[in-house]
């Protein structure tokens, strides 16, 4: 980000919501209890593709060069536009902190970066997950959007919700495979109730 003398407050005060986030978004992780190691069932490395286009994603609205003017609105707009931009900025950063972290609460010693099924694995369908299947998947692409709104340009932020989301679909489409294996007709019923990542639209 290039730093101006006429930096905005508004983008300044959704930045640094933002880098709070964050740190409570890496402090979910970090914090989170240690569950006794289970027996691993299954697992489908092909999700690491997936995980290597959701990064891509991230480093892109935080590669430094392709950052906009630090302190800056995303595109020119009136004030008032401005702000209602503001508050769902840090409203989506929130709201992501939130659905991660009950979403890894939710999922105990379940929760794994890479698809798999452990001894034992069960087909967790409260909390968060009564509203998407993949939560954390929501969380993780929300805190994108958000930075990106906070600190790049909207055609790297274009760039970057394309890459993550095809990331998305493939690390869905992997992992879903191997709970509909699972759980048959009772993962295929919980599908029809519940949209995969983000309501009403997918």
């Amino acid at each position: 980000m290039v730093i101006g003398a006429d930096h905005d407050r508004i983008a300044a005060l959704v930045f640094g919501s933002v880098m709070v986030c964050w740190i409570l978004f890496a402090l979910t992780f970090s914090l989170r209890k240690r569950a006794v190691r289970s027996e691993e069932k299954q697992r489908d490395r092909t999700a690491l593709i997936g995980i290597g286009m959701q990064f891509v994603g991230y480093f892109l609205v935080w590669f430094g060069p392709l950052e906009r003017k630090f302190f800056s609105s995303i595109v020119p707009m009136p004030r008032f536009a401005e702000i209602i931009l503001a508050g769902l900025t840090v409203g989506i950063a929130a709201g992501s902190v939130w659905m991660v972290n009950s979403a890894v609460r939710a999922l105990g010693k379940q929760w794994a970066v890479s698809a798999r099924l452990v001894e034992g694995h069960q087909l967790i369908t409260a909390g968060p997950y009564r509203l998407v299947r993949n939560p954390i998947y929501t969380g993780m692409f929300g805190m994108m959007l958000a930075t990106g709104l906070a600190v790049t340009r909207w055609q790297v932020l274009l760039a970057a919700t394309v890459i993550f989301l095809a990331g998305t679909y493939i690390r869905v489409r992997v992992e879903e495979r191997l709970l509909r294996g699972q759980f048959g007709s009772d993962f295929d019923d919980y599908t029809r109730r519940v949209p995969a990542v983000i309501p009403g639209i997918w």
